[in-house]
């Protein structure tokens, strides 16, 4: 059935929350997004992720979503009830979303035309959120599953990255099998690594985001807790080497004729913080410079790369493109986040903003892109 008869407005599911270690920015997200949405032009179905897996019905309440005393919010706290469970068809023919609650009689909660992800980490950046969607039919913001998963993993994005040209810093990883038969040998793996690129080096999660579990580690001494902490949100450890430079991110955003890079910023050096981590980003609100203060051939060459990185992974919609300025004066991609965050400090609707893009157009534009696209092969 068609929005068209079936209600005038298209209908937006706004799916966030989560099972990551990332519940808690997605839900951050999700309270921007829904201020930004136009509700003249939108209808809106709220519909939060616990912790532990259930969709739950929340108020359609931005205010409620956001970092009190230090606090952050969760889904948890938002559901209108605490067994009550969203359930979307994976049937292609029909978009009707249910709301049951145990001894209840399964309520219609209306068709959805199009589903907003603002899911951070596994479980819903990672390409697993997007399959269902594609079982289910129903169009979403975002890149398809390969390139969700891509842009995911950190090892598998610097092996594309690598075959398409694109510039990678040095890089080792740690899968769960090595660290699991011989803990001695992964870690001998590691300082190897470092002894060919030098201390200090980063251990981070293979899979994870917003600065999640990442470590700075010295020497041969602090190794051990890195790889604990790494571990404890993925399997499957990264470890970096230090790149000396300026760190510059860009946004790509997909337009009619096709992606368009914003404006760069450049996160500054954090006194408080050892490197831009989750506290920095999150809590003690550090603040990325727009536009970064690169020259016309700076901006112009990060710009090229971060749409090269865009279609070199497949992405849709939208992306943030991270890299570092080395000293020597050449860019390095360090990531790219294919459902960057939309909190009120997030760099990506700031960059285009700063680019003439506003945030309610940004969403905008994110939803007619999603509308214009079909599910499956494409």
């Amino acid at each position: 059935m068609s929005s068209e008869t079936s209600h005038h407005k298209p209908r937006v599911a706004v799916v966030f929350g989560g099972r990551s270690s990332e519940h808690a920015i997605s839900v951050l997200t999700a309270g921007a997004v829904l201020r930004a949405i136009d509700r003249e032009k939108y209808d809106v179905l709220p519909i939060g992720i616990t912790t532990d897996g259930r969709w739950a019905l929340t108020a359609d309440d931005p205010e409620r979503m956001a970092i009190e005393d230090r606090q952050l919010p969760t889904v948890a706290a938002l559901a209108e009830s605490t067994e009550g469970a969203v359930v979307l068809p994976v049937d292609p023919t029909n978009r009707e979303v249910v709301y049951s609650e145990p001894g209840s009689v399964p309520k219609a909660l209306g068709e959805v035309d199009v589903v907003f992800p603002v899911l951070h980490g596994p479980y819903g950046e990672d390409g697993t959120l997007q399959g269902l969607l594609e079982l289910s039919g129903v169009p979403y913001v975002g890149s398809g599953v390969l390139a969700s998963a891509v842009g995911q993993d950190k090892d598998y994005m610097k092996r594309v990255f690598t075959s398409f040209g694109l510039p990678v810093g040095p890089y080792e990883v740690i899968r769960p099998r090595e660290w699991e038969k011989d803990p001695a040998a992964a870690r001998r793996k590691i300082v190897d690594f470092a002894a060919e690129h030098g201390w200090p080096l980063f251990v981070k999660p293979a899979r994870a985001g917003s600065s999640m579990g990442i470590t700075k580690v010295d020497d041969v001494g602090g190794l051990d807790e890195a790889i604990e902490e790494a571990r404890r949100h993925d399997p499957k450890i990264l470890v970096e080497s230090l790149l000396r430079g300026r760190e510059i991110e860009c946004g790509v955003l997909e337009f009619e004729d096709g992606p368009r890079a914003s404006v760069p910023a450049e996160i500054p050096p954090v006194t408080a913080h050892d490197f831009y981590d989750f506290e920095a980003k999150y809590i003690d609100s550090a603040t990325g410079i727009v536009p970064a203060p690169l020259t016309a051939e700076q901006t112009a060459k990060v710009q090229e790369l971060a749409v090269a990185a865009f279609d070199a992974a497949s992405c849709e919609g939208l992306v943030r493109a991270d890299f570092f300025l080395q000293d020597n004066g050449e860019f390095v991609i360090n990531e790219i986040n294919t459902l960057p965050g939309f909190t009120p400090i997030s760099m990506y609707p700031r960059m285009w903003q700063e680019s003439g893009v506003s945030y309610p157009e940004l969403i905008d534009r994110l939803l007619q892109a999603a509308l214009r696209r079909s599910t499956g092969l494409r």
